[in-house]
């Protein structure tokens, strides 16, 4: 596998918190145009390895690249969507969106600063998230689900190689996150995005991604009595098109939840690492010696 042709490439990487060991020899290597889902169970470090994958935090060791370069500080190279909207309730949603290309001018101070190209182009975003008639509304008169349109068309406008998305949908009710899962996977189709999603919900992460990781702190390895931080032991190709809500009622996609349910959730099931489920076609571990030193049938 060549390192040019991974838009993110994680190699060897460790994280802990003083003491406490998080990730644990994590790897990972994501093409341009992928969707990867990422579940695990509370506390598995899902969403410190997107803030490492952000730059907002460091490393203990290991590689970390987007495009062939070393991750260091949040740049322009990746876009980011929280659960909580990114949105200044004293600006319209259409300076919301425009605001990082006045701050990447310098026009900081300006956040409604007028520039004729930027405001067609935010109007474009706006008329591809279905926005445009809320162009001049403020964020406390939009609904939940529109405003993550709105914090969705902000991070898209700056054009980040990679999307980043932490639990966008967890706090909208059921029906506006039904709608905005189906809104996102047509983006994603559209635009040929590259979109790494952190989510709790499996149902969720089953029907968005084009892969699925699962992290998990729920194995064995070799090492004897020592802590263990989580690593992916799943990986899974799914169908890379958008496909009908219809699915998540179907027998395979639900057989598909009750395995990953087993593989990374249940701490009664601990898969050993030489046996992770790794399917997908750029998989790869970077396992030490002392991992897997014993025969493993």
């Amino acid at each position: 596998m060549k390192d040019s042709k991974n838009i993110l490439r994680i190699e060897n990487l460790y994280k802990s918190y003083g003491d406490k060991l998080i990730l644990d020899n994590v790897d990972l290597a994501v093409n341009p145009g992928e969707f990867c889902t990422l579940v695990g169970p509370s506390g598995c470090g899902k969403s410190t390895l997107l803030r490492l994958i952000l730059g907002q935090e460091a490393a203990n060791s290991g590689s970390l690249k987007i495009n062939n370069k070393q991750v260091s500080f949040p740049d322009q190279d990746r876009g980011i969507v929280f659960q909580r909207y990114s949105l200044y309730p004293q600006l319209t949603v259409l300076q919301n969106v425009l605001l990082g290309k006045n701050l990447t001018k310098q026009k900081w101070y300006l956040p409604w600063f007028k520039n004729d190209s930027d405001t067609e182009e935010a109007m474009r975003y706006l008329d591809i998230l279905r926005l445009s008639d809320a162009a001049h509304k403020h964020p406390h008169e939009l609904s939940g689900g529109m405003q993550q349109r709105v914090a969705i068309a902000q991070a898209l406008i700056m054009k980040p190689p990679i999307l980043l998305m932490d639990e966008p949908f967890g706090a909208l009710d059921p029906d506006t996150r039904e709608e905005l899962q189906i809104f996102l996977l047509e983006l994603w189709d559209a635009k040929k995005l590259t979109i790494f999603f952190v989510t709790h919900d499996l149902e969720e992460a089953c029907y968005l991604g084009s892969r699925m990781l699962v992290l998990s702190q729920y194995y064995q390895d070799d090492r004897g009595n020592v802590e263990r931080g989580a690593k992916i032991v799943a990986d899974y190709q799914l169908p890379s098109v958008a496909l009908s809500t219809e699915i998540k009622t179907s027998r395979a996609f639900q057989d598909l939840i009750s395995t990953i349910r087993s593989e990374g959730f249940d701490p009664e099931v601990q898969q050993h690492v030489k046996h992770f489920n790794l399917e997908h076609p750029d998989s790869f571990q970077t396992l030490l010696n002392e991992e897997y030193a014993r025969s493993i049938p």
